[in-house]
């Protein structure tokens, strides 16, 4: 390898990092859509501050919103189920739909990776 392309492989390795690093330490911020205090609404409440609390302690943002207090915003939405995660940042937007007790698959639609496997990288 010559010394032009170490020199791109470095920059591109440091570009790397601090991406990672920027995405270790990014506010996310979610919206929780459920349908009153049914069963189903607050295991989903409690799933998704339990996931925030141990993977993304105090960089999130987390809004519970009832859709029968607040349909307006369910249209605005456009929220066809409940519950509905929405991740609004870091960008992309993503929806996750169910009961929230899937935590790998919300992990995974949050872009968050566990933080077991994070610590393995270092």
């Amino acid at each position: 390898m010559d010394e032009p392309q170490k020199k791109a492989l470095a920059k591109a390795e440091t570009a790397v990092k601090a991406a990672q690093k920027e995405k270790e330490t990014a506010v996310y911020v979610l919206r929780l859509y459920v349908a009153g205090t049914t069963p189903r609404s607050l295991h989903a409440i409690a799933n998704v501050k339990a996931i925030c609390e141990e993977h993304l302690q105090g960089r999130y943002e987390l809004e519970v919103i009832d859709l029968y207090q607040q349909p307006v915003l369910a249209r605005g939405e456009q929220i066809i189920a409940a519950p509905t995660l929405i991740k609004k940042l870091p960008e992309p937007l993503r929806r996750i739909i169910g009961d929230m007790s899937n935590t790998e698959r919300i992990l995974v639609g949050l872009d968050i990776k566990p933080k077991d496997i994070q610590k393995d990288r270092r």
